[in-house]
């Protein structure tokens, strides 16, 4: 297994990891941009206008209201990357990375416009009256061609399954498996409720939801993302004003970085541009979604007389994502000031090396060393990992001139633990990290063991001082406001509610690419076996699941960006036909009548 997850790491490396990807996406958005005259700020006040039902039709065809599609798209977006995500970005970019993650929303405001404009288009209205939609459809009705002989290439029904198929994939690999798999770890490690009892209990639920399809989906979702946001937004402010003193300086290191990098502060080393950029812009997609095709799936079952409005109802979903929620979780991060600190927890491998060396962060010539070192980790590291046996006696390592980096810092006050003790003996290092022999690794039945007893498998482990990132660190900017200690569990819950809509969300994004494929006949097997695997990973490992999932979010989104600057003026000829039928006083009237009868 991990042969298989070293492929799929080394495959993403040339997909979705690749430069090549983040060109094409944000490429795409700005296209669109300056080709349609600034869509997501001229149609920004409109497009509120319409999510707030004011020219909503009785007689409008759809299973959903605006404000529904809406919720569930932002169900399926608003996640672990709002909270996980911006810790990570600013962490490895510094606050730099923020102001990307900004900048990519307003372009990706204008690619969601698109994408659920063209989908909503070419949606269809199946045989029970129900609307099934999203990019595989469009793709299949627009995408196809005839050469100068007369034969038809059917491009559009191949990029369509593709997009289907891969929809299907990420349905678990984004929005089910990782999803349960962070609520049970975030669950277990805050309030010590085992994980099999968490994942079985939230399985019950999600079935109960989705299984009820996107009626009962659009009407969960419709309370719960505005009860979620709003829990996270006074445990957000509850920190910021607390330190309000933080504010201004906090906006300062975001704007003021944005075109030369962050400087090294803290335990935090340094970022270049160009790595705030890589991060701010990494990150920003991952919690938007924008230009995935996801989104549009949800929006293709709103109840709308033409396309184009709902797709000004979808300019607000990276708004709301990411400018507003976003940066909320950066605000905390920063004027908390936890993220350039060194916080005591235990050690990921995955995070972890020992280099040759004595080096200390607090010294301006060991602090350039080590930040070119870890700019260049993945490529050719610039100092020699350890290779050898580290000697530890009660939990102290005795070998010199080592130095241990976790998290993009260097490593204080560690100790070496076995099974919640002090460890003594010998660890062989290979390539700077713990080589365990596969007799040392835990076996699954100790990992399930272990979840029962509340305790790490019997390994090696260590725990110490270090910078932190992703969830855990949200989690302490969070403690350092009016709520104290309470604040982590606003995090805890915020991670459990944004992550349980994802997967429900999602449910239905699988569904109906499914039902694309291959009918509806077969769906409800889908949400069964859905629902099955979102029990499993809750006490599983996922991580090979996270690799699939980026492989698949990239086949998803480069058909998807592909036929929308195919279908460029198709597109911008639709939004024109809109402003020309539209009028101030009975705005919809005429086009509702116009459509309606051709439904």
């Amino acid at each position: 297994m991990q042969k298989v997850n070293d492929f799929l790491v080394g495959l993403d490396g040339y997909i979705g990891g690749h430069p090549w990807f983040v060109f094409l996406l944000l490429g795409t958005g700005i296209f669109f941009t300056f080709y349609l005259g600034f869509p997501q700020i001229r149609y920004f006040r409109h497009a509120i206008r319409i999510v707030s039902g004011k020219y909503d039709h009785h007689l409008d065809v759809g299973d959903t209201s605006h404000f529904q599609a809406l919720t569930t798209a932002l169900s399926g977006t608003v996640g672990t990357g709002n909270i996980a995500g911006v810790a990570l970005a600013i962490h490895l970019g510094g606050p730099a990375a923020l102001f990307w993650m900004l900048v990519t929303a307003m372009i990706g405001m204008c690619t969601k416009f698109v994408e659920v404009t063209i989908s909503h288009k070419y949606r269809d209205i199946l045989e029970d009256g129900t609307v099934s939609g999203g990019p595989m459809y469009y793709m299949r009705k627009k995408l196809n061609f005839t050469t100068k002989k007369g034969t038809v290439i059917k491009a559009g029904v191949i990029m369509g399954g593709f997009f289907a198929v891969a929809t299907v994939l990420s349905s678990f690999g984004t929005g089910s498996l990782p999803q349960i798999n962070s609520i049970s770890n975030s669950v277990f490690s805050t309030f010590g409720i085992n994980h099999i009892f968490t994942g079985f209990v939230l399985a019950i639920l999600l079935g109960m939801v989705i299984i009820g399809g996107i009626k009962r989906i659009a009407a969960v979702t419709s309370t719960l993302v505005p009860a979620m946001a709003l829990i996270y937004l006074i445990g957000a402010l509850a920190v910021i004003l607390y330190n309000y003193d933080q504010i201004l300086p906090a906006l300062g290191s975001i704007f003021g970085d944005a075109f030369t990098g962050t400087a090294a502060t803290g335990g935090f080393l340094g970022a270049s541009l160009s790595w705030a950029i890589n991060r701010g812009v990494n990150r920003g997609l991952f919690s938007n979604e924008a230009g995935q095709g996801s989104a549009p799936i949800a929006h293709s079952a709103a109840k709308a007389p033409e396309p184009v409005s709902e797709g000004m109802v979808a300019i607000l979903e990276p708004f709301i994502d990411t400018i507003i929620i976003c940066t909320l979780t950066g605000l905390v991060l920063l004027s908390s000031g936890v993220w350039n600190e060194k916080h005591v927890n235990q050690f990921q491998e995955t995070d972890m090396s020992f280099v040759v060396g004595s080096y200390d962060d607090s010294e301006e010539a060991d602090r350039i060393v080590l930040a070119q070192h870890l700019s260049n980790k993945k490529d050719s590291p610039s100092l020699d990992l350890y290779n050898g046996t580290l000697t530890v006696e009660n939990g102290e390592l005795l070998n010199e001139n080592l130095t241990l980096l976790h998290a993009e810092s260097v490593a204080e006050d560690f100790i070496f633990k076995y099974a919640n003790q002090p460890y003594s003996g010998e660890i062989p290092i290979v390539n700077g990290r713990m080589a365990f022999s596969d007799e040392d690794k835990p076996t699954a039945q100790e990992r399930v063991t272990a979840l029962f007893k509340k305790s790490e498998a019997n390994r090696v482990v260590i725990e110490g001082k270090s910078l932190m990132h992703s969830a855990p660190l949200t989690a302490i900017a969070f403690t350092r406001g009016f709520f104290g200690q309470w604040g982590q569990y606003i995090v805890s819950i915020g991670l459990l509610l944004f992550a349980f809509s994802t997967a429900i969300s999602w449910s239905y994004y699988g569904d109906r690419a499914l039902t694309y494929l291959v009918g509806q006949q077969y769906v409800v097997y889908y949400r069964i076996f859905y629902v099955i695997a979102f029990f499993i990973a809750s006490f599983t490992d996922t991580t090979i699941i996270w690799s699939l999932s980026y492989i698949t979010i990239a086949l998803m989104t480069i058909p998807n960006l592909v036929g929308l600057l195919i279908l460029r003026k198709d597109i911008k000829g639709v939004i024109k036909q809109y402003w020309i039928d539209f009028s101030n006083d009975h705005p919809y009237e005429k086009i509702g009548k116009k459509l309606r009868g051709k439904l």
